[in-house]
Parts: structure tokens; sequence; C-alpha cells
């Protein structure tokens, strides 16, 4: 297991590179090690501007290129399921990181240490506690305090896809029904009224809801409005006064959140709803001409990407941005948690071809 003083050599193939980030350890907040080493790593590089803020790290070239593209990975992982060290296993690079997301992370030191001279300015961003909750999200910490350092005209978000675009991501929004009623005991449930009971119709309009299917950027996101958790009841004799059923609404990019809620409220209309999360959407941006050369270097195929990822962050910062990284979100979090080696070379050739050609 690499120790905090190992350096990391970015001259090793991109699986090799991949095998030395999962041997540093680097849990959510636990990543000053880590995030050391890159910056050590790429200050060696001159042809790099290596800014730090935190445990975050940030390099670019400054060319005068006309357009500047941003590669992103966040450096911590979930907590080690006792798969560190990594292994290899064939073409499979086994451990905890190895799809979310160090063999992204992997590929782009790589092309930092290798591209001095890219067709575009590149920044490459190293970021900490992607993990965890929002509020302690490394990428937000910098958008807040170094919006400049952030400043692109796409963004490349490396997080596990399957080395395919996954372009923008869904919005997210969870609310609360409440019901209520009036308690009693439940041998004289006459005298009360059952708020459980009331939760009927708001399970009546949740199954008979249809969900839109929108195509943005010619990807196709799907809707989806659905009870994830009900609360409620007192004790095993006691007509309960109050339930509560948790709603989660994911939405395609092109709602705003008040957009979202407004349409939340609109179908629970006549029922006691409050906001608990909100995270906006990010729209793929897939016309912008950056983003059809990358579509053109990796295959030329996209999907949407259905889930909240980080890539809402830059289109708040009106940076179009897509996901694109060599791991599984299949494997993600898991014990068995691993890599293609053969994916994590074809991801990075991929990339190269894009800034170079």
């Amino acid at each position: 297991m690499s120790s905090p003083k190992t350096p990391l050599d970015l001259t090793l193939d991109g699986g090799a590179l991949t095998a030395r980030l999962v041997d540093f350890p680097s849990v959510s907040g636990d990543e000053q090690a880590l995030a050391d080493a890159v910056e050590t790593a790429l200050r060696a590089y001159p042809h790099l501007t290596v800014d730090r803020y935190g445990n975050n790290v940030v390099a670019r070239t400054n060319l005068g290129r006309a357009e500047r593209v941003l590669l992103a990975g966040h450096l911590d992982t979930v907590p080690i399921a006792d798969n560190v060290p990594s292994y290899v296993e064939g073409d499979l690079l086994y451990g905890c990181g190895t799809s979310d997301m160090k063999s992204g992370v992997a590929v782009q030191l790589r092309l930092a240490a290798t591209l001095p001279e890219p067709n575009r300015d590149l920044t490459y961003v190293f970021y900490d506690c992607e993990e965890v909750e929002a509020h302690r999200n490394g990428l937000g910490h910098l958008a807040e305090e170094h919006p400049d350092w952030l400043a692109a005209d796409f963004a490349v978000l490396m997080e596990p896809s399957g080395a395919t675009v996954e372009g923008g991501c869904q919005g997210t929004l969870r609310v609360q029904v409440r019901l209520t009623g009036v308690r009693a005991h439940a041998a004289r449930s006459w005298l009360g009224d059952n708020a459980i009971h009331h939760a009927a119709e708001v399970l009546t309009r949740l199954a008979a809801y249809e969900p839109r299917r929108v195509e943005i950027d010619g990807l196709e996101y799907r809707e989806g409005l659905n009870a994830v958790r009900i609360d409620g009841g007192v004790a095993g004799n006691v007509i309960p006064d109050e339930c509560v059923v948790t709603v989660n609404f994911r939405y395609a990019p092109d709602r705003t959140e008040a957009d979202a809620e407004k349409h939340v409220r609109e179908v629970f209309d006549g029922f006691e709803v409050a906001v608990t999360d909100s995270a906006p959407g990010a729209l793929p941006g897939l016309a912008q001409p950056a983003a059809q050369a990358f579509l053109a270097a990796t295959g030329g195929v996209a999907r949407a990407k259905f889930g909240w990822t980080d890539v809402a962050r830059f289109s708040a910062l009106g940076v179009p941005a897509v996901n694109y990284g060599p791991g599984d979100p299949n494997l993600a979090h898991k014990r068995e948690e691993h890599c293609s080696l053969t994916a994590i070379a074809e991801t990075e050739d991929r990339l190269r071809a894009w800034l170079t050609s």
C-alpha cells in the first residue's frame, strides 16, 4: 500500500497508475495524502500552472487556444471494504475506487503529464469529498471561492460511464407529503381519524402518474416520480394521527428546480408538501463545437445520464458538461469493484486523439 510519501509516477501506463492511486487510501475526508501526491507530481511539469485550495488541485495550460476544456475527477472513495490494496486478474483491476473513479483520475493525470501542446487549452480539476454531503463537495467549494479556476467552454466529468458519453444529468427533488388525522385507541377507531389511511390517495396519484420522456440534443431523458419512504404509526393499539410519504422526483434537465417543485405541488394539490432536498439537472450541451468533436472522437454514441452528478455544478456556471470515464457505474461502491485495463487505455487514447487532432 502506498504511503503518504510515495511519489506518483505519471509515466506509468493508465492501468498501473490507477493501481497506484487505489493504493493511496482516500476515503472522503482523508484525501490529503493523495492530494499532496497529485500536486507534487503535477508541479514537475513546466507546461502546467498548478493551484490548490484545501485538498483540491487545479492544473492548467495557458497556450492562448481558442477553446478551453476542463477535465474533472474526484479523489475520494467510499469506505474501504477489505478491497485495498489493488490486484489484477486478467484484464481486470480490482480495488476500492477502481471504477469510481480513480481510473478516470489516472487518465486525467496521464493527459496532464503528456500533452504539453494540446489543440485546446486544458484545465484539470482533482477535488475532494464528492461521495458525502453536498456541502462538503470540493468542486462546490472551488465554484464558490475560485470560479475563475473553473472557467471553460466545455467540461468532461470522468465519472464511470462505461467509456460511453453520458450527457448532462437529471435533476432530483425530494419532498415530504404530510397527512394528519386524530389519534385514538384502536379498539375505538371511530373516535379517531387514521392518517395512514389518508396516504392511500397520495399513493393512488403516484401509481397513476405518467412520467415524461424528453429528448434534448438527441438524448432521451426519462422522468420518474416515486414514493421512497413512508413513516407513520404510534403503537400497535393506536390510531395514528400523522403519516409522512417521502417522494423523489427525478426530472429532465429542461426543467428548473422551481419548475420541478411547482410540478410536484400540482400533482399533490390539496396536500401539505415540504421540500427536503433539491439539486438541479444539467443540459448535455452536445450542440457545442467542442462537444461535437468530443463525441466524434469517442465513437459518436451518447446516452442520457440517469441520476445526478457534478456536471450540474458546471451547468450552473454556464459550462456545458458530459460524463465520460472508463469505469462501470454498476460496479461503483461494491466490495468487488473493478475496472477493465483495456477500457482505461481506450479512454485515454480517445481523449488524446480528441485533444491532439
